[in-house]
């Protein structure tokens, strides 16, 4: 299921109004600063965007809510929820698609017990298909973090994400 910040533990981990404005006097945020070089910064800190920083950046910045949140929700490398240590992308592109791609993102799905666009409960994957990652050559592709796993299939998939479990327990 998808991950909200619905309960006190999540809330105890969001950084607190001091905690914000001291991330935002060492990223010198000002009326002069490039907004979405600011949301990069404060997203790469706190690894999402909490609405208690977006209303810190419109103070420093002096913009209307409503301009930060429409940068925010326009851009999709922008997030306002927590997201896993890592991120799964498997492609559905027409290359991937034919080449069994929707086995591989089934098996995902399934291993994750979560959908498109949700995170797993203890905090490690979030799971997004992606429309294309470029690699046709090796197609089905499954993306990890930054690095690429081509000529998928269910098994090593698995494998794949048993890996990703294993190294960060260690």
């Amino acid at each position: 299921m998808a991950k909200t910040v619905t309960n006190a533990s999540d809330i105890a981990q969001l950084p607190d109004e001091a905690a914000i404005e001291a991330l935002l006097d060492a990223l010198d945020v000002s009326p002069d600063s490039n907004l979405i070089s600011v949301l990069q910064d404060v997203q790469d800190r706190l690894g999402f965007l909490p609405a208690p920083a977006l209303e810190a950046i419109c103070g420093r910045t002096r913009m209307p809510l409503s301009r930060v949140y429409g940068v925010v929700t326009f851009y999709t490398q922008f997030y306002t929820e927590p997201r896993g240590r890592h991120t799964v992308r498997v492609c559905r592109g027409t290359a991937c698609y034919v080449r069994g791609g929707k086995t591989v993102l089934d098996a995902v799905k399934r291993e994750l017990s979560i959908e498109d666009g949700e995170t797993t409960e203890d905090m490690m994957f979030t799971l997004e298909t992606v429309a294309c990652l470029g690699a046709c050559a090796l197609a089905p592709l499954m993306l990890v973090d930054s690095t690429y796993h081509g000529k998928m299939d269910s098994r090593k998939a698995l494998r794949i994400l048993m890996k990703y479990r294993k190294d960060s327990t260690q």
